[in-house]
């Protein structure tokens, strides 16, 4: 009897002490949350997006902003966060591939090294807050956004890995799964309708929904971009609404909203009826408490496809849109700042994915908890006898 007590003493250090995913992120709407935010593209407009956001009583705003696989470079990222700290700027970093912002007719598909670099080297950096948000991918509903073919299984699987990855490097991650396309028709391997895709990804992985800890919704005034806020439509500035549904239906739990793109389109609706619709929809159909954050798409889109919903003209001048979002009332956001400093990663963390979508990895994270060779030699002896 002895010696089986002694053996389930080291057996409950052993898995005390073995690694695993831990949970335990803060919930930003348990405290005084600024909700208002902005999209940007690039970390140097970090400082006119805090004036846009922190205005008119405002503290500790949103922005959403993309780090593509090969845009690595620590520096520049260090230096962002350091400019969200000065600027009381909340960031929401969505994981992208290699591509153009501005002919996105070729982004390619991610796997499992992809996540392993990005959860190492947003490990490494400094953040203002305590949770670290970031969107694993965008409308990954639409192939051109997923190497050519739409596989809600593949996104599934990859985002279940993401959110053990991202944990086991850093338990104050906030990992939020991808805004889709609300308007996408199911359409061969090329679009699939959100709600079938996210009843396809529960199929494939049930528990997903459970795991993750936020989703992105992308609700546009859909169909067309310039519908009136007073459509209430799966398509509409309300679809964020009828995917918190669904998956709360699929995962049992109702998840926290982080709106990261939404907008009309200024070369076909007026300026002037788009400031009347932000008011409209900031008033009602956005004024939720389950939404974390709003993030229009776009700050600056100086020219391209993107103008239409850029905030800020070509000449640099701000739209009337910029001056609405910019005078309404704000909230003074108190998040649970960061209290650690970090160094750069010095060693890889890995769990070893499931190899069904993705080729499996090359190389594994070895725990830094090792037991002694005594104890290893005074187990085996206790397991023998």
């Amino acid at each position: 009897m002895k010696k089986l007590l002694i053996t389930l003493f080291f057996l409950i250090i052993c898995i005390t002490f073995s690694p695993k995913p831990v949970f335990a992120i803060e919930n930003p709407l348990a405290v005084p949350n600024n909700k208002i935010g902005i999209h940007i593209l690039f970390p140097s407009e970090v400082d006119n997006a805090a004036g846009l956001v922190n205005s008119n009583g405002g503290d500790w705003g949103y922005v959403t902003i993309p780090i593509q696989s090969d845009d690595k470079d620590l520096v520049k990222w260090q230096n962002f966060m350091d400019e969200c700290k000065k600027d009381h700027i909340i960031p929401i970093i969505r994981l992208a591939t290699t591509g153009d912002y501005f002919n996105t007719q070729d982004w390619s598909k991610p796997n499992y090294n992809d996540i392993i670099d990005f959860a190492n080297f947003l490990n490494s950096l400094n953040w203002p807050t305590r949770n670290r948000y970031v969107i694993i991918y965008n409308e990954v509903n639409r192939a051109d956004e997923w190497g050519g073919s739409v596989d809600p299984a593949g996104y599934a699987q990859l985002l279940e890995y993401a959110i053990k990855e991202f944990k086991f490097v850093n338990p104050d991650f906030f990992i939020i799964s991808a805004g889709m396309d609300n308007a996408a028709p199911t359409q061969g391997n090329q679009y699939m309708n959100e709600y079938q895709y996210y009843e396809a990804m529960a199929q494939a992985v049930p528990n997903i929904f459970s795991e993750i800890d936020g989703f992105s919704s992308h609700s546009y005034p859909n169909p067309g971009f310039i519908q009136p806020p007073t459509v209430d439509t799966p398509e509409s500035i309300y679809s964020y609404k009828y995917e918190q549904n669904l998956l709360q239906q699929l995962g049992g739990k109702k998840l926290p909203v982080f709106i990261t793109e939404t907008g009309w389109e200024d070369d076909i609706v007026s300026d002037n009826t788009i400031v009347n619709y932000y008011q409209q929809a900031f008033n009602n159909a956005w004024n939720d408490p389950s939404i974390v954050a709003i993030t229009p798409f776009l700050l600056n889109a100086a020219a391209g496809p993107f103008q239409p919903f850029s905030l800020m003209k070509p000449d640099g001048s701000q739209t009337e849109e910029y001056k609405f979002i910019k005078n309404l009332p704000k909230t003074k956001g108190q998040p649970v700042l960061n209290s650690t400093q970090v160094l750069a990663a010095a060693t890889t963390k890995t769990f070893n994915p499931p190899t069904k979508y993705f080729p499996p990895l090359k190389n594994t994270y070895q725990p830094k908890f090792i037991l002694p060779a005594s104890v290893k030699a005074l187990l085996k002896w206790l397991l023998k006898v």
